[in-house]
């Protein structure tokens, strides 16, 4: 997959077979519409293009209210390998900005996607809309590709155990801990990325070691404060541990500490990817030392009896 950062110095791309979106956490949702450009496109000997954004729109054209405190299921670096893996040929990560926030639907589609990229055929979800005030729809772009010659699909919405699957839900799963219900929608274990700092001496002085993932990004969503089991893929082996989540009253930002089972050689400012396979305790005791101890104890023994 080739990434290209802004549209400067993009060539015309083969047979273009586009979708556009923020695809945050490349749930089920998203790899339904990226397996049909990705078939389209080998149907016609081109290629599939995702178009994105970054920062996050909201971010931009509602920093104090929408988009203060919207949190993101995958960082920036979390979702190009995750898309990568899906298959694509080309992602495109357009800055957004006021400025661009003013481009017309007319505009995206004649400029951008004609123009720039050789858009030959969209595919899009349902209830997809783009452009300013969101104008663009599903007849906007039919009326256009009859004008244009370039041809539409539509994806309906698709659901898993009777929820619709969009990123609103995932997010919600995931801030309260329900990382297995969160995991079914996403079709792959939430993980988080990131460099491994010293732990807490908290808990190696009662004996449960720990390192400290380094969030990349301070969007990051991170599940509610307790126990988790997780596989900690680092340096080309894979390792069973469980997360600890906790907060202080003071600190926004959670800890996330990470106790490797049966093996004691990870050292901190090493880069590791901890993928999350089910909650095992909400909430953790942070005051208490011997009921911390306990908690402790009990979440290493049901981890260890997991299958993962």
């Amino acid at each position: 997959m080739r990434v290209h950062y802004g549209l400067e110095s993009l060539n015309q791309i083969r047979n273009a077979v586009v979708t556009t979106g923020l695809f945050d956490g490349v749930h089920i949702g998203h790899k339904t519409i990226i397996n049909k450009i990705n078939q389209i496109a080998q149907s016609i000997n081109g290629q599939s293009v995702l178009i994105t954004f970054y920062p996050h729109p909201r971010k931009v054209l509602y920093p104090e209210t929408e988009g203060k405190d919207l949190m993101f299921i995958s960082s920036q670096t979390e979702k190009i390998e995750l898309l990568r893996k899906a298959g694509l040929d080309h992602l495109i990560i357009i800055k957004f900005t006021i400025e661009f926030s003013r481009t017309s639907s007319e505009q995206f589609i004649r400029d951008i996607l004609i123009n720039k990229i050789g858009l030959k055929y969209i595919v899009i979800g349902f209830n997809h809309h783009f452009g300013h005030n969101r104008k663009g729809n599903f007849e906007y772009l039919y009326r256009l590709s009859q004008e244009l010659d370039f041809k539409i699909e539509v994806i309906p919405e698709q659901d898993v155990q009777h929820e619709t699957v969009n990123s609103t839900t995932i997010r919600k799963a995931i801030k309260e801990g329900h990382i297995q219900r969160a995991n079914s929608y996403l079709g792959y274990e939430y993980i988080i990325l990131g460099g491994l700092g010293k732990g807490t001496h908290l808990f190696e002085d009662i004996n449960f070691p720990t390192l400290t993932v380094q969030i990349e990004e301070a969007g990051k969503l991170i599940p509610t404060n307790g126990i988790y089991a997780v596989a900690v893929q680092w340096g080309g082996e894979q390792y069973r541990g469980m997360a600890i989540i906790w907060r202080t009253p003071n600190e926004e930002r959670p800890f996330v500490e990470i106790h490797i089972l049966n093996f004691d050689n990870i050292f901190p400012n090493d880069d590791a990817a901890i993928y999350f396979h089910k909650q095992i305790q909400f909430g953790i005791t942070i005051t208490n030392i011997d009921e911390l101890r306990r908690e402790l104890q009990n979440g290493k023994m049901l981890v260890d009896e997991l299958v993962f």
